[in-house]
């Protein structure tokens, strides 16, 4: 598999800390870590915006998918509110990670530890055509539920 090349800028406040990299040779995700000066609390139902002190510049045709850690969720409910997050190519600000504490106790994040995953993935770019009716399928127009075990 021949990589991608994406340059990566380390930001001031994350000089100390190592570049963002696989955690093992057949990692999908590339681990983020906290940029945070001080240790975040975050409550139980409560969010907060953690930086990770790097921007990148992803080419032409591609994005990075901001994912959580199945580490977090699983031991302390810790997920990303707008999972994935996406971060377009044309962005060229911080990488920020908002995390969601959906546990039951207060969860601590700190400097240099792995918060979140991110992904980066082709893009297929769509033409949308207006059209005045759409091709019948067996699901129709059932939304939520419609292809439950019909319990």
């Amino acid at each position: 598999m021949t990589p991608v090349t994406v340059p990566i800028m380390r930001l001031d406040h994350a000089r100390d800390l190592a570049l963002p990299d696989y955690a093992s040779a057949g990692a999908a995700g590339i681990d983020l870590p906290a940029a945070v000066a001080d240790d975040v609390v975050i409550a139980p139902g409560k969010r907060a915006l953690i930086p990770t002190g790097f921007a990148i510049a992803l080419p032409d045709g591609f994005e990075a998918q901001v994912r959580p850690r199945s580490g977090l969720a699983v031991r302390h409910g810790i997920s990303i509110v707008n999972a994935p997050g996406t971060v377009d190519a044309d962005y060229r600000g911080e990488v920020m990670v908002c995390l969601i504490n959906h546990g039951e106790e207060s969860f601590t994040v700190t400097r240099g530890a792995r918060i979140a995953q991110m992904v980066v993935a082709p893009v297929t770019r769509v033409r949308l055509n207006e059209a005045q009716s759409l091709d019948a399928t067996e699901r129709g127009a059932g939304g939520f539920g419609s292809t439950g075990t019909g319990a």
